[in-house]
This record gives C-alpha cells, sequence and structure tokens, in this order.
C-alpha cells in the first residue's frame, strides 16, 4: 500500500488519548506518599527517596519493555527470568571467559534480545499463543541459568560494572540514571514515532493494521526483541548492583513489571499504552514495598499486596474501558 496511506492512518489515530496517564494512577500514589509519610517520619528522607528510586529501577526498565509488548495486544511473562539468565551470560562471559567488560555487558544484552528475538519469532511466526511461547522462555531460561552456573552465583565483576549498579555520580544512584534516561526515550519512541504508533494500531486492531500495511508479524517481533532487550538492561543493573550473575536473580519480577504497567494506564488488552504511566506504576510497586519495609511488614503479606494491587489494577483499566465506551 502506498506510504500516502500509511501516513494518513497514522494521523487519522487517536495518539494523545492512548498514551494518556491514567488520573487514578497519579492519585494512588499521592495517596499512598501522604499516608506513608504520616506512618513513618523516615519516608520522606533524601536518603530513602533515593532507595525508592534505586528499588524501582530494575522492575521500571523491565516494565518498558512489558508496556510495548502489551501495546500491541501481547504478553511477556519470561521478563524476571531472561533479566536472570542476562545477567549470567554477562558475568559467566566476563569473569569465566575472560572477555573485556564492555563486551561482557554487550553479550548480557545481545542474551536478552536473543530471548525476546526467539518470543517473537514463536508467537508471530508459528502462531503460538504468547502466554504459552513466554510462559514456556520463563522455565527455559531460567532452567539454563541454573545449568551454566550449577546453581551458584558468579561473583567478582569488573569495577566499570559494578559502578553501573553501585555508582552514585552527582549522588544519584546510576541504575535511577538509566532507568529514567531508558524512560524519556522508550516514552519518545512510543508516544512520537511510527514504531509506537504501529503498536498501537495492531493491539487495537490487528486487521486494519494490516490495512494499512503494517507488517504485524514483523512489528511483533521487533517488540519482543525490544522486550527482551529491556530484560537484558535490567539484568546488567541487577548484576552491577549485586555484583554478581545470581541465575535466580529477577524471581517474580515480570509480575511485578506487569502489575505496574497495567496500573500506569496500559490496556492489558493492547491498543493504549503509556511510559509515563507505567513510570508512575512503578513508583507505585516501589513506594508500596518501601513503606511495607518501613513498616515492618512481613514480606508474606508483601506478596498479598503484590498480587491484590494487580487484580486492583486490571480492575481499574476496566472501569477505564468502560467509562471510554459511554
Amino acid at each position: 500500500m502506498a506510504s500516502g496511506s500509511i501516513d494518513a492512518g497514522a494521523a487519522a489515530a487517536p495518539l494523545p488519548r492512548r498514551s494518556a496517564v491514567r488520573l487514578e494512577s497519579l492519585a494512588v500514589l499521592a495517596v499512598l506518599v501522604v499516608a506513608l509519610s504520616i506512618l513513618s517520619p523516615y519516608f520522606l528522607s533524601v536518603s530513602n527517596i533515593l532507595n525508592i528510586l534505586l528499588a524501582t529501577s530494575v522492575i521500571g526498565v523491565l516494565g518498558y519493555g512489558a508496556t510495548f509488548v502489551i501495546a500491541a495486544a501481547g504478553i511477556d511473562l519470561s521478563l524476571g527470568s531472561v533479566l536472570g539468565l542476562s545477567g549470567v551470560v554477562g558475568a559467566l562471559s566476563i569473569n569465566a571467559l575472560g572477555l573485556p567488560w564492555p563486551l561482557g555487558i554487550a553479550i548480557c544484552l545481545a542474551t536478552g534480545t536473543l530471548c525476546g528475538w526467539i518470543n517473537g519469532q514463536l508467537v508471530a511466526r508459528a502462531a503460538i499463543p504468547a502466554f504459552i511461547v513466554t510462559l514456556g522462555m520463563l522455565g527455559v531460561a531460567r532452567g539454563l541459568g541454573l545449568v551454566l552456573t550449577n546453581g551458584v552465583p558468579v561473583y567478582g565483576l569488573h569495577p566499570a560494572v559494578v559502578y553501573l549498579g553501585q555508582g552514585r555520580p552527582a549522588g544519584i544512584p546510576t541504575p535511577v540514571i538509566v532507568f529514567l534516561a531508558t524512560g524519556a526515550l522508550a516514552h519518545l519512541v512510543l508516544a512520537h514515532t511510527r514504531f509506537g504508533l504501529y503498536a498501537l494500531v495492531i493491539g487495537d486492531n490487528e486487521v486494519a493494521a494490516r490495512a494499512m500495511g503494517v507488517r504485524v508479524a514483523r512489528h511483533r517481533i521487533a517488540l519482543y526483541s525490544l522486550s527482551g532487550f529491556m530484560a537484558g538492561l535490567a539484568g546488567l543493573l541487577f548484576m552491577a548492583r549485586t555484583n554478581a550473575g545470581d541465575p535466580t536473580g529477577g524471581i517474580n519480577y515480570e509480575l511485578t513489571a506487569i502489575t505496574a504497567t497495567i496500573l500506569g494506564g496500559t490496556n492489558l488488552f493492547g491498543g493504549r499504552a503509556t511510559i509515563v504511566g507505567t513510570l508512575i506504576g512503578a513508583l507505585i510497586m516501589g513506594v508500596l514495598q518501601n513503606g511495607l519495609n518501613l513498616l515492618a511488614v512481613s514480606s508474606f503479606y508483601q506478596q498479598i499486596s503484590i498480587g491484590a494491587v494487580l487484580v486492583l489494577a486490571v480492575w481499574l483499566d476496566q472501569v477505564n474501558r468502560a467509562r471510554g465506551n459511554r
């Protein structure tokens, strides 16, 4: 189809509405901040705020990848396992193989991208449901990480790599800088480029996307590859923070990342997504977990709260969709 037709279709898509931040998310974040400020005198300290941002950084980066996939009516349940595998492969490349640390970082990112590309190929080319494909990758990536390390973390990384996780330029943790910078770039791509627009159009109406001339299969592969890259980047940050490639790293992180994405305003069934909303959703999860820690709430109850917030996020999404259809 002619490019003019594609441009016309792109211009007609209601991108601002589909990229809008859900006001309920901002309200939830504000209520949490106010409540925890009252309950704990340490909550609003500078050090604690930096701790919240630091703890949120890995989940937030995973959430960015999940946002692109969910925008196109997909799902990626392998994020946490790919995070762990990417960190293990990166650490082994540097420690066991003796490769230069920049190459080790590149291999870490490439591992995540490869896993995402495989997911995309199976979803788009083999027409296997994304839920099954990514659930399978969850097990494969986790198992492969355990096999490569015999279940023992790979400790002792190059100082330059550790700095990515533990450095504090101008007093700000490096992972926080990466988290915010990646979010800004992801927002530009999703909200202001054809790549992001096509993801939204595919999620909203795949038939219309094909009529516009969008190569849906190729675009899905690119979206899952991007999600895998983000998981690799999150794996790099996690590896650098802990100074180890941990095969058990990232367990259940996919649940928290997807919760943050939906809580921020991304439609679980595609067609509407916002990176800024995902950032807010990630902050909600980070503030909630930090506040529960300050209040000495058991980690068992924290798991319950995360599951409850996921259900709440989906319910809010359904309510929002119902309002939009009136």
